[in-house]
């Protein structure tokens, strides 16, 4: 694909990742939040953190079935909104629910399994936004760098986990999106056992000459 194509993309993927913050600043400046604006703030970054880091580990299964390569651009930048997305939402619990009393922060992971789940998925993406860069992969090595960016997928779960123990009623958006994960680690597995495959008779064949 042209690079100007992929530019312009990129403009679009920007937009639409910073789509769900422009609307709930709207709403906050115009009195739309509804009747709990805590509980609408603290919901919406939340799923758009779990929307972004879903849609960042679609992204490699999708190029391996199109064929389309130049999908795998977009992934990092993806996945650095989820992280942005997950920032609003812990501050969002920091700042206007706890108001930054540590004590309270403390006994609250402590007693509500839920904002454990929560701690811990932010917890292990933070690393990976960290080394998010060229030069983190320069600076850590090829293998290594990929073993901490494997965090990724025990921060989906624990992400999938906080929202499905949030949540007390409808549960159709957590089971929604526990198929969707359970899925994409699905492929990933197999797709891991089916490379194991290939190699062991290339190995034997080798070892036979």
């Amino acid at each position: 694909m042209p690079r100007r194509w992929i530019v312009l993309l990129k403009v679009v993927v920007w937009a639409l990742c910073l789509s769900p913050v422009t609307l709930l600043a709207w709403k906050a400046t115009h009195d739309e939040l509804g009747a709990n604006p805590l509980s609408e703030v603290t919901l919406a970054t939340g799923h758009w953190t779990l929307y972004l880091l879903l849609t960042s580990l679609a992204i490699s299964p999708l190029r391996k079935i199109t064929g389309i390569n130049w999908l795998i651009r977009f992934r990092r930048l993806i996945g650095l909104f989820a992280f942005f997305y997950g920032c609003l939402h812990l501050t969002t619990y920091l700042w206007f629910d706890k108001f930054f009393d540590l004590h309270e922060i403390v006994k609250d992971i402590y007693k509500r399994p839920f904002i454990t789940a929560g701690m811990t998925a932010w917890t292990l993406m933070l690393p990976l936004a960290l080394t998010s860069t060229a030069a983190s992969i320069r600076w850590l090595g090829g293998k290594r760098w990929q073993t901490v960016h494997r965090l990724v997928y025990a921060s989906a779960i624990a992400g999938v986990v906080h929202f499905w123990w949030l949540v007390k009623r409808d549960l159709t958006r957590p089971e929604m999106m526990a198929a969707i994960l359970t899925l994409l680690l699905g492929v990933r597995v197999v797709d891991h056992f089916l490379a194991n495959r290939r190699i062991q008779p290339t190995a034997v064949s080798q070892n036979g000459d």
